[in-house]
């Protein structure tokens, strides 16, 4: 991987990091600053329970299933990826396993965050 997309992909590890802690997770830090384990076994951000963060910006599309499989399992943590596509400005998506999906939904019907009819 050449430098400069490795200073893209930390520069995007560092701008996530700062929307998780403004959002309350007020300990959370980039895995390659707080925890060589973690990095190693490809979770980015560190103290952002319920979540375990991939950051991906890349031009390419990531094997999503391989990004996945390759995530340390967590305390029952939601795997999820963030990506950008390097080339688009404000387009950043967030990729969760359906069933992930579908227990968060469950969650935020019962506790009447929404309501689906």
């Amino acid at each position: 991987m050449s430098n400069r997309n490795r200073n893209k992909g930390n520069n995007y590890e560092r701008k996530i990091r700062l929307e998780f802690k403004d959002l309350g997770w007020i300990n959370c830090e980039t895995s390659r600053y707080k925890s060589k384990y973690l990095d190693d076994n490809k979770i980015d951000l560190t103290d952002t329970t319920p979540f375990s963060v991939q950051a991906k910006c890349t031009q390419n599309n990531p094997s999503y299933h391989k990004i996945f499989q390759d995530m340390l399992e967590q305390n029952g943590n939601y795997k999820i990826i963030y990506h950008k596509k390097s080339n688009e400005r404000n387009k950043e998506y967030i990729i969760l396993e359906k069933e992930s999906w579908v227990e968060i939904l469950q969650m935020l019907i019962k506790e009447k965050i929404i309501n689906p009819k």
